[in-house]
């Protein structure tokens, strides 16, 4: 697997940008943030771009770098590197054919409910949500 990126877009009344997919592994539609692999040659800012884009149909004039993870420590290298995205504006998703991607539009504070209440499971969602929590005062 390759290098990732995990956005977290959130705007100026503290609403966030999550996706909702159906994820064969799991069995069930999961929340996450919007995230994908970085392309070759591609640095990490332009593939969080690249795919808040895609998948939200959301650009931004600020960017923060959270750190990276690594989410798969026992099966294979795959560091994700964590954004928050601000000052958003919005344009048409380029979703892949294959992608079935629902738009969640939340209350950061609910985001971070829904991680403390075992709803968003994934695992760099999870800790980009809290962590961007810390950074913009949550």
């Amino acid at each position: 697997m390759k290098a990732g990126v995990a956005i977290l877009p959130v705007d100026d009344d503290g609403t966030v940008y999550l996706t909702r997919e159906f994820r064969y592994a799991i069995g069930r539609d999961s929340i996450e943030v919007a995230g994908g692999g970085i392309d070759e040659g591609e640095s990490p800012l332009v593939a969080a771009r690249r795919e808040a884009r895609e998948e939200l149909g959301v650009e931004a004039s600020d960017w923060s770098q959270l750190g990276t993870i690594d989410p798969f420590t026992a099966i294979v290298r795959s560091p994700a590197h964590l954004f928050l995205a601000r000052g958003l504006s919005f344009t048409s998703t380029e979703r892949d054919g294959a992608e079935v991607i629902e738009t969640i539009r939340i209350p950061f504070d609910e985001a971070i409910r829904l991680v403390l209440a075992g709803t968003i499971t994934h695992g760099p969602s999870c800790v980009l949500i809290l962590k961007a929590a810390r950074v913009v005062g949550r």
